[in-house]
């Protein structure tokens, strides 16, 4: 993994629940990110921190916690797939947001043609190959080129925000 010089902290850092609420109040939308292992079973994870990255070439970002179960699958395959979430599946969301074992059991998920799992309704579906991975802290930044893009469902998208899910309204 790419990894820069790490920074030396000249002064204490924030305090840690009083930095967590503050990002708490950042909105953010909603998003299930997908790969496979080597047999082809899928893997994913819930993910609120997901941003483009640049147009050309196409590049997004997501970022995926060491501790998740699904690390090492995520660490070691050169694809994923990013599903934006409508607001209609927040329970998707909670699913993949904890460990258990597998996430993909109750449905929901169709294969695109060319082999990614991505939720069945989403807004949106981003399949990317990995252009590199960056450490971050606790985190690893997968950042993708972008192979394919499709715009499949329609609605509200799902929004996270002071650690529980919105509306948005016009």
């Amino acid at each position: 993994m790419a990894s820069a010089e790490p920074r030396v902290r000249h002064r204490p850092g924030p305090d840690r629940e009083v930095f967590r609420d503050a990002m708490a109040r950042f909105p953010a939308g909603v998003t299930i990110v997908t790969t496979h292992d080597e047999e082809g079973r899928p893997h994913g994870f819930t993910a609120s921190s997901f941003c483009s990255v640049s147009l050309e070439p196409a590049l997004v970002l997501v970022c995926l916690a060491r501790t998740a179960n699904c690390f090492p699958v995520f660490a070691s395959n050169p694809r994923f797939a990013i599903s934006i979430l409508p607001e209609s599946r927040v329970d998707l969301a909670l699913r993949f947001a904890g460990k258990s074992a597998d996430k993909f059991a109750d449905g929901g998920f169709v294969r695109t043609p060319s082999g990614s799992m991505v939720v069945e309704d989403a807004l949106a579906v981003v399949e990317c190959v990995v252009d590199s991975r960056h450490d971050a802290g606790d985190h690893v930044i997968l950042l993708g080129e972008v192979e394919r893009v499709s715009l499949a469902g329609t609605g509200s998208p799902a929004v996270y925000v002071d650690r529980g899910f919105a509306r948005v309204t016009a």
